[in-house]
């Protein structure tokens, strides 16, 4: 009997549980869930955010023991833990301070008092530029609504810009450059609508670049070394930007004359290596705060047009590498701040002496006679007998529109008179009429540099 005491054991047992089990389950189903009890369920749960998009997201297990200063910097912990399980590889070991709740001591995040209420700290700035980190831009990084800077420059992130981004609305700067992004041009940075400062560059963005791109405030723009292919849209010139930088990409068609409107903002643009295929406009010469402008390695023909002399302020000139003709302005170089001028690889026919002083070897591959390393007579020829019409790209031209015309008068008004003496009336203009408003037409001064 000793054997068999076990088996009794066991058996009594189950006859207890059958006794009692269903006792607890009266009892789950007679009530549901407190407040309490089903906010703890959520705490322990693990946390999954997908956007509409269908994008992909990280699962984040939040320990329900850790203590959050506010929801904004619980919210910053669900994003950045999320990105730490995208991170394939970390060889710097930036996110290793990733751990815990006070996610203002993450290495690359940085927090400051909020913007809407300053009495509470968010998650303000991201910079893990050169880390050389392999991963993805996981959606949960829509999270981090307070954000202004995001820097990731000369990392292996691949994929898209999460759609999520949207929420970013506070953001001032975005530097994605140098990474491994693909696809088309992120729309979602179309609504970012405090961005300032785009940086894109060396990525593997292909297909056209949305025309509404240069309505957005930004001061400065860099989308160079991708495989975007589209021509410039005519609303070009609406950019405010102070610096645009556009190289190596597959442009075509016209440099916009819409470029004019730029005046009071642009110092450099480049547009180096983009297939350009025009004259360059006349109206190049409004751009009075210019310094800067690359148009080498396109198919740009025709003259270099004189109204480069105008503009005063213009250090670095590079037309290398196109297909234009006749003699170089004197005018260019004699520019008061002109430090590189270079004109290689064209079909020019003469220079002026001034600008022999300019840079050793800007002229070589052009026809000017007595010059050492020029085109062949052959290739000189052609050029020479063949007229480059302007007009036959048939590129938007951009007007100033003349001043209204003075209303007409159809009767002849009578001679003004003073309260003063013959003598004086011609000394001084006369007082204004108390009864009529003084208004001061003088132009606005040009906006501040945000930064």
């Amino acid at each position: 009997m000793r054997g068999n005491k076990p088996s009794q054991i066991f058996l009594l047992f189950s006859s207890i549980l059958l006794l009692i089990l269903p006792l607890f389950a009266s009892a789950f189903t007679s009530r549901g869930l407190t407040e309490a009890e089903a906010g703890y369920i959520r705490r322990r749960q693990l946390l999954y955010y997908l956007d509409g998009q269908g994008e992909r997201g990280e699962w984040v297990y939040v320990d329900p023991t850790y203590s959050f200063e506010n929801p904004r910097l619980r919210d910053a912990y669900i994003a950045l833990q999320a990105w730490k399980h995208a991170i394939l590889s970390d060889p710097y070991n930036l996110t290793v301070t990733w751990q815990g709740p006070d996610v203002c001591n993450y290495t690359g995040v940085f927090c400051a008092p909020s913007l809407s209420d300053p009495y509470i700290r968010v998650v303000a700035g991201i910079d893990l530029n050169h880390g050389d980190i392999a991963s993805y831009l996981p959606v949960e990084l829509g999270l981090l609504a307070d954000l202004a800077v995001f820097h990731v420059n000369s990392n292996r992130i691949c994929g898209t810009v999460p759609a999520t981004f949207e929420n970013l609305q506070l953001l001032h700067e975005l530097d994605l450059s140098n990474n491994r992004f693909e696809g088309k041009f992120p729309s979602v940075l179309l609504r970012l609508k405090s961005l300032k400062y785009l940086d894109v560059r060396f990525n593997e963005f292909e297909g056209a670049v949305p025309k509404e791109l240069f309505d957005l405030p930004l001061d400065a723009l860099f989308i160079n070394s991708n495989r975007f292919h589209f021509e410039l849209p005519d609303n070009f010139g609406n950019s405010p930007v102070s610096v645009i930088v556009l190289a190596n990409n597959r442009f075509g068609g016209c440099l916009p004359a819409s470029m004019a409107n730029m005046s009071d903002t642009l110092n450099e643009i480049i547009l180096m290596n983009n297939g350009l295929n025009s004259c360059i406009p006349p109206e190049i010469g409004m751009l009075k705060n210019l310094t800067v402008f690359d148009v080498s390695f396109n198919k740009l023909m025709g003259p270099l047009p004189e109204f480069f002399g105008e503009i005063k302020s213009l250090e670095q000139l590079n037309v290398a590498h196109n297909m234009l003709t006749g003699e170089i302005p004197e005018s260019i170089c004699r520019l008061p701040h002109l430090k590189n001028f270079t004109y290689s690889y064209n079909f020019f026919s003469g220079e002026p002496v001034a600008c022999l002083h300019i840079q050793a070897n800007s002229d070589r591959r052009n026809c000017i006679p007595g010059r050492p390393a020029q085109r062949s007579e052959s290739q000189c020829s052609f050029f020479s007998n063949h007229h480059v019409n302007c007009d036959s790209f048939q590129c938007k031209k951009f007007f100033i529109p003349p001043p209204p015309p003075p209303p007409a008068c159809n009767f002849t008004p009578p001679p003004p008179t003073y309260d003063v003496s013959p003598e004086d009336r011609y000394l001084s203009p006369p007082p204004p009429s108390p009864s009529l408003p003084v208004y001061n037409y003088a132009s606005p001064p040009p906006p501040s540099a945000p930064y």
